[in-house]
């Protein structure tokens, strides 16, 4: 389909804007993750000991699909207002916009799977046919994120505040969820911040696979899903509703 293939030409087009005459490229895409990787392996396994075993797998699964999600939704809240020109071009779809950045974001996840994949095998040994799960669950976070990110850029058209309170809870989000520390037991009184948040289920699937060479739980995914696919559905509708006043208001 035609929009598959514009798809493909912006992400390339972003791509190489974002590291145009840097002497890495997209080495640098590397180095967020394995220097929040480095930190927390450090301080948590040495200085404030969490005692979790195969931690720096552990934190790294973690830390990869938190950063991928957290960079993909504050890039997709200014996705329709940073690119006036897009938008004003008749006949663009303008709902490229925030899958254009969760796509862009993903590429830099892929490019650091591999080293994940590595860490866990020398932690853990080979995952087995447990890593075909991986796809699957790739898939159910691209959907939950897809479906905020819908929102947060159509309302961030009219409500530009919308910005710094997704900087916010993306920073707020990151110490609630059980990125760098284990999930909060059920008789925890905070357990509600495990058993509640979508994103716990999502970290519980990667690190099951990673961790204990298994397949996710059925009922987890069963949960994504029940989340994830009203989430998309209510937002591509929110988008499209309000899409045709972008050019006015941008």
């Amino acid at each position: 389909m035609h929009w598959r293939d514009l798809l493909v030409e912006l992400v390339g087009r972003d791509l190489k804007i974002r590291y145009q005459r840097s002497a890495i490229g997209l080495g640098w895409s590397l180095m967020k993750p394995l220097s929040q990787l480095i930190v927390f392996a450090t301080v948590f396994s040495s200085v404030l000991p969490l005692n979790i075993e195969n931690y720096t797998t552990f934190v790294f699964a973690g830390v990869l699909a938190w950063s991928w999600f957290s960079s993909s939704l504050t890039s997709a809240t200014v996705a329709v207002t940073s690119n006036r020109e897009m938008v004003r071009r008749p006949g663009f779809p303008v709902f490229l916009l925030p899958v254009l950045t969760i796509v862009s974001q993903g590429v830099h996840f892929l490019l650091a799977l591999p080293l994940l994949l590595i860490c866990a095998f020398i932690q853990t040994g080979f995952s087995g046919p447990a890593l075909l799960a991986l796809p699957a669950i790739i898939a159910v976070q691209f959907l939950f994120t897809l479906g905020l990110c819908f929102i947060a850029a159509a309302v961030h058209v009219y409500f530009r505040d919308i910005e710094h309170m997704i900087g916010v809870a993306v920073m707020l989000g990151f110490y609630v969820t059980p990125v760098f520390y284990r999930p909060l037991q059920s008789d925890h009184n905070f357990a509600f911040l495990t058993t509640a948040n979508p994103f716990a289920w999502l970290l519980d699937c990667y690190r099951t696979v990673l961790l204990d060479h298994a397949f996710p739980d059925a009922i987890l995914i069963v949960k994504l899903l029940l989340v994830s696919v009203p989430l998309i559905a209510f937002g591509a509708w929110l988008f499209r509703r309000v899409s045709y006043r972008f050019v006015d208001e941008v």
